[in-house]
């Protein structure tokens, strides 16, 4: 059998516990940080855990130990979506995860991987204000717009020199711009296989 939220409240202030007000229980029980029974008691055990587990350490005041140092912040399980995300953000940044972390971040990892990312997010902003970085699609764009003009000024190029180039070479100025505008096409269709990537 479980405790009332008053007996519950009490429990905790004995403890020296944060939350030893009925107020405190029952916006922990509203804001889902523990759960209740059926019957609406509280089991102070597993309460205890799902309060301790539900708590942001950097939003808490510290403890004092009997020796009056305060006692370190522990650590707060999170999803392993989020303790991927962490890992992988430290990595990129150069920091070493811990080993045997057991499924858990501590709250100061998360937030420091928070702080490499907003780190990084202000370098791109800096180096695309300094005209570093360019928008991605609008360079595909004018690249793509380049190629294509340049293109059209190749096959519009033999009929425009055929006639002077065979009255040179003393040939028929008909065939001179077909002999051209068939290699140019060839060389243009090689050109077109290249592929940029613009990352």
């Amino acid at each position: 059998m479980g405790l009332s939220r008053r007996a519950y409240a009490a429990h905790r202030k004995e403890r020296g516990l944060p939350g030893g007000s009925e107020k405190a229980v029952r916006n922990a029980i509203a804001s889902g940080r523990i759960e209740v029974g059926p019957d609406g008691s509280i089991d102070p055990d597993r309460a205890d855990a799902q309060w301790a587990m539900q708590t942001d350490p950097a939003k808490q005041r510290a403890e004092v130990a009997p020796t009056g140092e305060p006692e370190p912040a522990a650590k707060k399980p999170v999803p392993q979506a989020a303790i991927d995300a962490v890992q992988d953000t430290l990595r990129d940044a150069g920091e070493a995860a811990p080993e045997g972390d057991g499924g858990q971040v501590s709250y100061i990892r998360a937030r420091m991987a928070n702080e490499v990312l907003k780190a990084q997010t202000a370098k791109v902003r800096l180096q695309k204000m300094k005209g570093e970085l360019v928008d991605r699609v609008r360079a595909t764009t004018m690249v793509f717009d380049l190629a294509r003009r340049e293109r059209d000024a190749w096959i519009n190029w033999p009929p425009r020199v055929s006639a002077n180039m065979a009255a040179e070479l003393d040939v028929e100025a008909h065939l001179m711009e077909q002999v051209l505008d068939r290699h140019i096409r060839e060389h243009l269709a090689e050109l077109a296989e290249i592929r940029i990537e613009l990352r």
